[in-house]
């Protein structure tokens, strides 16, 4: 199931190998492993959609700040990926106590099918929700706005102020994309297939011209798909 390896539970499912300690490895070893991972996976899945915004906002550094344009552009992805490295550390924190848990309790582990097809049908469902809709204007707002907002100030000052704008852009990309993030996680945190389909639909539903569309088709999709999962579990 996922890319690195699985363990087999009770409810003939498997869980990543992301989440199990290896033998002599610790679990201070094993988040840094994850966080590292989450990281370089989130920054390999959210390239496509990122890359024009960070293209406008090297032009309009290059207009605004000529002598260290990719100052504000270095301190805007470190900004960004220092949220998704928090994020990830989370993450980490509430699979491996979910992991314990359906380790020490079977019929929890059991369940755990029917808990996956229902986290993608509420995926689904999230993409017809105000609360995407929102986030989503707010991405393709800051794309239209993409810039530095401080102009040849001190190097401190635009080092903030571009860190600043890189935390609140992984923001709105995080809460735009809690749904396709928690498809990700049920359906295998490190599994190719997974992170294809959600670089995929994030890149779509981002990139595509201002409207509903894309995004209620990818949660026409998801809600097949969860359904699909949710029968099956219930069968089984």
């Amino acid at each position: 199931m996922a890319a690195m390896g699985a363990v087999p539970m009770p409810g003939g499912w498997s869980i990543s190998a992301a989440w199990v300690p290896l033998c002599g490895e610790s679990w201070h070893q094993l988040a840094a492993s994850f966080v590292g991972m989450w990281t370089v996976m989130m920054a390999v899945m959210m390239l496509p959609s990122l890359a024009p915004m960070l293209w406008c906002y090297l032009g309009a550094a290059n207009r605004t700040d000529a002598a260290r344009p990719e100052t504000s552009v270095a301190c805007l992805l470190a900004g960004y990926f220092l949220v998704w490295a928090a994020a990830g550390a989370l993450v980490f924190a509430a699979g491996a106590a979910f992991f314990q848990m359906a380790m020490a309790v079977p019929a929890l582990a059991r369940a755990c099918p029917i808990v996956a097809g229902t986290t993608v049908l509420w995926a689904g469902a999230m993409q017809f929700t105000a609360w995407k809709t929102h986030h989503l204007a707010c991405l393709r707002g800051m794309r239209r706005r993409a810039g530095p907002r401080t102009r040849n100030g001190r190097m401190a000052r635009r080092a903030w102020t571009g860190g600043c704008e890189g935390m609140r852009l992984a923001f709105h990309c995080m809460f735009c994309g809690a749904g396709l993030t928690a498809v990700l996680l049920v359906t295998g945190a490190m599994d190719l297939r997974a992170m294809a389909f959600v670089t995929g639909a994030t890149t779509i539903e981002r990139l595509a011209p201002a409207g509903k569309e894309a995004p209620r088709a990818i949660g026409a999709a998801l809600l097949a798909f969860g359904a699909v999962m949710l029968t099956v579990a219930l069968a089984s």
